[in-house]
């Protein structure tokens, strides 16, 4: 399909809903017209068409805060647009990381919960938020700060905490340090643009060949 053949409204819009490509966060919802998608499909960065205002606009052009597209999926109808991007800072104008960022649900936890890899999914999201934001004082702020070495060495410090735990026999110590060596891993797969589908995928391809 072409961009010739997706489905405008009346108006000559399409609704696009932007979704960070790594953490899966949905971080806006925006409208497209023909000439707004032909210059996100140019540029990859996103461009939109402002209903307000009536004209087009590039995401983070006044902010910095651009949006490199990664992929531009299509629903059934061919009416809906779902834009996969890399974020270079907030999506919402009010300098947070998503748009959608209340709920009208209650934010306790529930505790009967099935999923027991929720966290991971939840760190994730927390530690793109950090990388958007950068909020002063945040230790995820701090590693982004100083850089893939820093991180790296992070990674390696806690890889040898877990070998010691382990050693020892200390399932106490040996469960902090592996959350420790699982939250420095996620910050780098971050910090790498490397979607931790993609190291899931492996691990199913593995499992499947086994």
């Amino acid at each position: 399909m072409t961009k010739q053949e997706i489905n405008f409204d009346e108006n000559g819009l399409v609704p696009a809903i932007v979704q960070d490509a790594q953490s899966k966060e949905v971080l806006t919802l925006a409208y497209m017209n023909k000439e707004s998608l032909e210059k996100s499909l140019e540029t990859r960065e996103t461009w939109f068409y402002s209903r307000s205002r009536q004209e087009l606009w590039h995401k983070g052009a006044t902010s910095g805060n651009t949006q490199k597209i990664v992929d531009i999926r299509f629903d059934c109808d061919a009416d809906a647009l779902v834009v996969l991007v890399d974020p270079a800072g907030p999506a919402c104008h009010k300098g947070v990381y998503s748009c959608f960022s209340d709920s009208l649900l209650t934010e306790e936890k529930n505790e009967t919960s099935q999923d027991r890899f929720a966290i991971i999914n939840e760190l994730e999201q927390v530690i793109a938020k950090r990388e958007a934001e950068m909020p002063e004082g945040a230790y995820t702020t701090y590693l982004f700060e100083k850089g893939v070495d820093k991180i790296l060495k992070k990674v390696g410090e806690e890889a040898g905490e877990v070998i010691i735990a382990a050693k020892n026999r200390d399932h106490e110590e040996l469960k902090w340090e592996v959350a420790d060596l699982l939250y420095h891993l996620l910050v780098l797969l971050r910090e790498q643009k490397l979607p931790l589908d993609q190291v899931l995928s492996v691990l199913e391809e593995r499992h499947s060949s086994s």
